[in-house]
């Protein structure tokens, strides 16, 4: 599974009377393999995660608990998302800008990555990203 834009992508879901449990796996569900996975807590009702993008780094973006969305810039356009659900996640392949805002009272956001923490890998200048992406596709 190769993915080029930023796009909903459904998680398995296994439902029943005691609840529902939701799975990734590689290769079957993801586009990537997981070499890291972190989580965004506390931010307050309405709040923003200021963004940033990454040169090759690959992400999904799952919203466990509450609500947020997520707005994307990339090669594909500008887009927004909302996410409210944890049977779906938002992928992000590399070179895609992110922010998220809009956050629900005790939302808890979880990030499944394909790479490990690299500060050389984070492009967080806005106008700096916009530039690669316009030099990208000349």
């Amino acid at each position: 599974m190769e993915l080029n834009h930023p796009r909903i992508l459904n998680i398995v879901k296994f439902a029943d009377l005691r609840g529902n449990l939701s799975v990734l796996e590689n290769p079957s569900t993801l586009p990537f393999e997981i070499a890291r996975a972190y989580w965004i807590h506390g931010v307050p009702a309405g709040g923003t995660r200021h963004g940033h993008a990454y040169y090759s780094s690959q992400e999904l973006i799952i919203a466990l608990s509450g609500s947020f969305d997520v707005i994307t810039d990339s090669a594909a356009g500008t887009k927004q998302f909302t996410l409210s659900r944890a049977d779906c996640g938002l992928y992000l392949p590399p070179l895609t800008w992110r922010e998220i805002y809009n956050t629900s009272t005790n939302s808890v956001a979880l990030i499944v990555s394909s790479t490990l923490y690299d500060e050389l890998d984070y492009i967080r200048d806005l106008s700096e990203f916009k530039q690669i992406i316009d030099n990208e596709h000349r």
